[in-house]
Order: structure tokens, then sequence, then C-alpha cells
């Protein structure tokens, strides 16, 4: 996470989103790429043209690699750490459920607690502030509050997007109606010229 980096701030081993406790992680670690459409378990050594097809290989041949252990599945804070608006570019549509926000708020603050304790220095204290205020805040259906307001993707503005379309649409034409015009005038400037000629040439000695 970008601001640990910047605080210099380490995981406790009973935070769960302490790498330890991710449940795959081990199969994370064997996933060997080697190009775009190659990638090798590091179990067998197997070979497959997409990392979706080396994930089901993990399922079906070594599945039984895979801790169990209760909590120790990432998926499980998904409702706390906002997955949806991550994956998705639209906004869910379905009306919002006072009780599921109040759940996956416990749930984050929770999350807070135990990761950023605010009794293990100003570091960890200001860690804590800042999860709340990214990830917790917006477990709410009060629409105006949104998730990681100091952050995270931005939705591409669809005004910004048609005028860039137009631009692109617009500009080679304009570029081939001067080509024309200045073509025109260099053409009518050619034929005055050679209508002057002529004319001289008529004139009585």
């Amino acid at each position: 996470m970008p601001f640990m980096e910047k605080e210099k701030y380490e995981l406790p081993s009973k935070c769960r989103l302490h790498p330890d406790n991710d449940m795959f992680r081990e199969q994370e670690q064997h996933k060997i790429h080697f190009d775009i459409n190659e990638w090798r378990c590091g179990f067998c050594k197997k070979a497959f043209r997409a990392e979706k097809f080396l994930d089901q290989h993990f399922e079906n041949r070594h599945n039984n690699l895979l801790d169990n252990s209760e909590g120790r599945c990432l998926a499980d804070l998904c409702g706390a750490l906002h997955c949806d608006l991550m994956m998705e570019f639209k906004k869910p549509k379905s009306k919002c459920s006072a009780a599921a926000a109040v759940r996956n708020r416990h749930l984050c603050e929770s999350l807070a607690d135990s990761c950023f304790p605010i009794n293990q220095g100003l570091a960890a204290s200001h860690l804590h502030e800042f999860f709340l205020r990214q990830f917790c805040d917006a477990h709410t259906c009060d629409r105006g509050t949104k998730p990681f307001p100091k952050g995270g993707r931005k939705q591409t503005n669809r005004f910004y997007l048609a005028l860039c379309v137009l631009t692109l649409i617009l500009l080679p034409l304009f570029y081939l109606i001067v080509f024309l015009h200045q073509r025109e005038m260099r053409k009518g400037v050619h034929d005055l010229k050679r209508f002057s000629k002529i004319g001289q040439k008529k004139k009585p000695s």
C-alpha cells in the first residue's frame, strides 16, 4: 500500500491484510510469468496460455496446498474495502442497504484497529485516521459520502471524452478546407498571371 510505504509502516501479523494471512499467498508466489501468453506453475512446471487457466490448475491439482484457516480469505473483506468500485467503472445501481452499510463499516473499523493500532506510535495513528477516512466513512446510505476522497481511480468525464472525439473528427476537416482554399487561391493567382501575359502579347507594337 503506497500510503504505508510513505510512513515506512509494517502491518502487524494479526492484521488480516498482512500478506501472511492470505490463503492464496503460496499459489501467487508460485506463478511464473514468462511472456504475455505464457504462464507456468511453480509446483509442477506445467505451462498455460493465460493466468486464469493457471488458477484453474491450482484449484484442480494443488488445492491441498491452500491454508483454509478461518479468516484467511481476503475476498471476505471486499465489502469493507469497496472492491466493487475498484473492479467496475459504473457505480452499483442496487438500493443501499442500511444493515449492510453498518456491517461493512464495523468490519472496516475493526480492520483499522487491528492493522493500525493507535497506541503503536505516530505513524500507526496517522494511518488509522487515514484508513477510516478513505474506506470506512463511505459505509453509509448518504449519497454525499464517497470512498477514496484522497485518491483512487478517477472516472473519465464523458463531456471531456466527447470533446476529444469531436476534435479528432473536425481537425482533419479543418485542415482539408484550409488546403482546398489555399489551392484555389494559388490557382486563381496562376490564372491571373496567365491572362496578364496573354493581354500583353495582344498589344500592338
